[in-house]
């Protein structure tokens, strides 16, 4: 396997997301950073030593490791990730951020189980389903039943932090995953009535959620209450126009936009870039899920095809409820826009992700090569 090589196509958009989120971090976070810290580039090394280094390693480990052989880790690993999550809970380790209780915080290291737990269970998912065929799935025992069970005891711990944004995402990919499979579409719509009812149950017990919700359907109201966030977006990506105002020139950065740095960032690089350049990054984003539908294909065996198929599915559905959140057409979740927002736990999980797909090409090669061969000897 030392001969195969990654798929190159993947490495470029994988190195040019990397750059630009790093880039845009640079000039997003300055006067957060100032303000906070009295160091413009706080933020920007946080996110390089505990996100960005750290991810480069766990990207070149993935690479060089057969993902089928992560088969045999798949349990224990959703089990640790399922300890983690309640490790919140218990007081001294777990911490605050804004409204939920989503993070463990030891000897000044922070750490959000969330972002782990998707990449724990797309892998359960894609064992699970990866020696089923769509008509072994008919049977609920086979398919519906560990599915719900395991989706079910995820939700339930992600609901008590509470944190719906991850909860919107983690149930995203894998009912996403869950269809990928080739789940039987009565099944498909049964979970996806009983999730949009969950969810309306969610957002009717806790106000600030009813909130969110009204400042999606009429952003006009309370535009200094409820509404500030999404009417400073409004105003964020309004004044960038056509050509932006130039790297650097954001005016909302200067603490008139929130979360400016996190799920806001999309809001800040639309100001300063401009609706072309914006067009052309979403256009590469496209470009880059496609081109993960393309190696999830010609991936070797239904384990790999499902596995980052389902990663497909897991960037598609942060990309489109961070950026639809941005522009109007969801409410706020507090999503992260993957590569591009700051979170060094997001950035680390999502670059192991993006080395297990690296895996997964070079055997794509390998099975290339073996087939070539095949052929020769008849």
């Amino acid at each position: 396997m030392a001969d195969n090589r990654i798929d190159r196509k993947f490495l470029v958009f994988l190195g040019l997301f990397l750059l630009l989120g790093m880039v845009m971090l640079i000039s997003a976070s300055g006067p957060i950073a100032y303000q906070k810290f009295e160091d413009p580039y706080w933020y920007v090394r946080h996110q390089l030593f505990f996100g960005l280094l750290p991810g480069v390693v766990m990207f070149f480990l993935l690479s060089h490791i057969d993902y089928r052989a992560l088969r045999r880790l798949v349990r224990p690993f959703f089990y640790f990730s399922i300890f983690l999550l309640l490790l919140v809970f218990i007081p001294g380790i777990g911490a605050d951020w804004g409204t939920s209780h989503s993070w463990i915080d030891l000897a000044g290291f922070s750490f959000q189980p969330a972002e782990l737990v998707k990449l724990s269970l797309l892998l359960f998912l894609a064992d699970r389903f990866g020696d089923l065929d769509p008509d072994d799935l008919r049977d609920p025992q086979l398919g519906l039943v560990p599915f719900l069970v395991a989706l079910g005891l995820v939700s339930v711990l992600i609901v008590l932090q509470p944190d719906l944004g991850s909860l919107i995402a983690i149930a995203s990919l894998a009912g996403l995953t869950f269809m990928l499979a080739g789940a039987p579409w009565s099944h498909l719509f049964g979970l996806a009535s009983s999730g949009a009812l969950v969810l309306w149950i969610l957002i009717k017990i806790k106000p600030y959620r009813a909130n969110r919700l009204m400042s999606f359907l009429h952003p006009e109201f309370d535009p200094q209450g409820i509404g500030y966030h999404i009417n400073q977006a409004y105003l964020a990506i309004g004044s960038g126009g056509l050509f932006g105002l130039g790297l650097g020139h954001s005016r909302q950065k200067y603490m008139y936009l929130p979360e400016v740095i996190g799920d806001s960032i999309f809001a800040v690089m639309a100001e300063e870039l401009g609706f072309v350049v914006m067009a052309i990054i979403i256009v590469l984003l496209v470009l880059f899920l496609l081109r993960l539908t393309v190696l999830a294909k010609r991936a070797p065996d239904r384990f790999g095809r499902l596995l980052v198929g389902g990663i497909a599915c897991w960037m598609f559905a942060q990309v489109i409820l961070n950026v639809g959140s941005m522009i109007g057409l969801f409410p706020m979740t507090g999503l992260p826009l993957p590569f591009m927002s700051y979170g060094g736990t997001a950035l680390m999980v999502m670059l192991a992700t993006m080395g297990i797909v690296a895996n997964v090409s070079r055997q794509i090669e390998d099975s290339s090569r073996s087939g070539t061969k095949r052929m020769v000897r008849v």
